[in-house]
């Protein structure tokens, strides 16, 4: 696995793979409980095909210092994925970078492709989470909203398990056996999910770069009705939707991957 980075300036961490004959760059954006080198898979791939590839990972989650699960506002991650966007400039003069996020990823993804317009050459969403399935109880939403006010630092656990991501055993126990991979999330993390998914809605004809959906047919975390709405309410003409019927939650890691794979890399090749 590659070594985590730490940016001088910022002080974000992010992995990179880099291309020796280098054609275009994924900026890449994990989701919830997860963490930048569950896409090794992925970069591998794109390391073949001259596609350079950096994974921020997100405060609260992976190696970033500080509680577990929480953040006081998604524009840190926003601001952070800006700043990985520079050090890819940087590093990469000229080199087109698509944007590419999973899950709640793809939620942050989305909003910074709205947020900073011509910063990215493409938008790919991995099972967008514009609307969740997990299975709260009442009581937990009451508590969750109770603790806005006098805890948002306050930690839930998050009902979901690895065998809703992913099919693969072996990446099943990988989630489950990682310390960097972990199912909790505070209130105000929680409540800044459902602010950005609501802007999401509001603000999804704003898009102004080509688009790529790819959806699980066997989902059971994110609802993926909604990601059909959004995307059909996209105005951008260059806009593509692909459903996998037999694939679980988190595409990157799921059986057939590299069907996904493929047709993100001939997605991203059409534009280069």
């Amino acid at each position: 696995m590659q070594p985590i980075k730490k940016d001088d300036k910022t002080g974000i961490l992010y992995r990179k793979w880099k291309a020796t004959d280098e054609r275009a760059v994924l900026l890449l954006v994990h989701g919830l409980a997860a963490q930048s080198g569950r896409w090794e898979c992925m970069t591998d791939f794109f390391l073949g095909k001259n596609v350079s590839s950096y994974a921020i990972d997100l405060k609260g989650f992976g190696e970033t210092q500080g509680p577990r699960g929480h953040i006081d506002s998604f524009r840190t991650y926003f601001e952070d994925i800006k700043r990985l966007c520079e050090i890819i400039s940087e590093e990469s003069p000229g080199k087109k970078i698509f944007i590419l996020g999973e899950s709640m990823g793809a939620l942050i993804s989305f909003i910074a492709a709205i947020m900073y317009p011509g910063l990215f050459d493409g938008l790919v969403c991995i099972s967008p989470a514009f609307m969740s399935r997990l299975k709260f109880t009442v009581l937990d939403y009451i508590k969750m909203l109770a603790s806005l006010l006098y805890d948002p630092g306050k930690q839930f656990n998050l009902p979901f398990t690895s065998e809703m991501c992913t099919r693969d055993r072996g990446y099943q126990e990988m989630i489950d056996r990682d310390p960097r991979e972990h199912r909790t999330g505070t209130s105000k993390l929680l409540f800044n999910i459902g602010m950005v998914q609501i802007r999401c809605m509001i603000f999804r004809g704003r898009i102004p770069t080509g688009v790529l959906f790819l959806l699980a047919g066997d989902e059971l975390l994110v609802s993926p009705k909604a990601s059909r709405s959004i995307f059909k309410r996209l105005k951008t003409p260059d806009k593509i939707i692909i459903e996998y019927p037999e694939m679980r939650h988190a595409l990157s890691i799921e059986l057939g991957k590299e069907k996904v794979f493929e047709d993100i890399l001939r997605w991203v090749q059409k534009r280069i």
